[in-house]
């Protein structure tokens, strides 16, 4: 089968006409608010468990996991009201998914417990960007750039700037994913 440069041309523009129409419904959907709510998230635990210290670092990410785990739902639910396909009920299996990924993400903290606060730091942002990442491939979007800039970015912080490494990761980190959610709700 040959195709001559016209035929391949017009493929080229349907793709990347596909593309585009996919960016925009991912930011018309609102997904961007994921990326607001966990970067806020993220931005104000790290800040947190720069300065302070023991238990009470652990008790607000708790309050700030548990925080989140109801907004995400909120949302999620929300979304789905909005862009509802019954043909396509994939909603429910990235919910499923990254429920899934943080009981994964549980157990291996049990299998390498005790761990200091850093490593656990490290092992939650290795499990979420590796989910961010699989939804990235899955939907053609920026955030596998975004997991695996927040990936270099965390061992950078980790391992050359370890006394502020949670500092790092909450600017960097949680404000990343903030300026992900603003680039992609203004640009796509």
């Amino acid at each position: 089968m040959n195709i001559n440069p016209n035929e391949a041309q017009e493929s080229l523009l349907a793709i990347q006409n596909m593309m585009k129409k996919t960016k925009h419904m991912l930011s018309s959907s609102g997904a961007y608010k994921f990326l607001f709510l966990w970067g806020s998230i993220w931005m104000v635990g790290f800040l947190g468990s720069q300065f302070i210290q023991g238990a009470m670092a652990g008790y607000l990410w708790a309050a700030l996991d548990i925080i989140g785990g109801f907004a995400s739902a909120f949302i999620g639910i929300r979304l789905n009201k909005v862009v509802h396909n019954e043909k396509n009920p994939s909603g429910i299996r990235i919910g499923a998914f990254w429920w899934a990924l943080m009981a994964l993400c549980a157990l291996s903290i049990l299998v390498v417990w005790p761990i200091d606060w850093k490593q656990l730091s490290m092992l939650i942002i290795l499990f979420v960007m590796a989910g961010w990442i699989a939804m990235g491939l899955l939907f053609k979007a920026v955030s596998v750039w975004l997991g695996i800039v927040i990936i270099a970015l965390a061992f950078i912080g980790y391992y050359l700037l370890p006394g502020f490494f949670f500092l790092w990761m909450g600017v960097l980190g949680g404000g990343g994913m903030i300026a992900a959610g603003f680039h992609i709700r203004s640009r796509w």
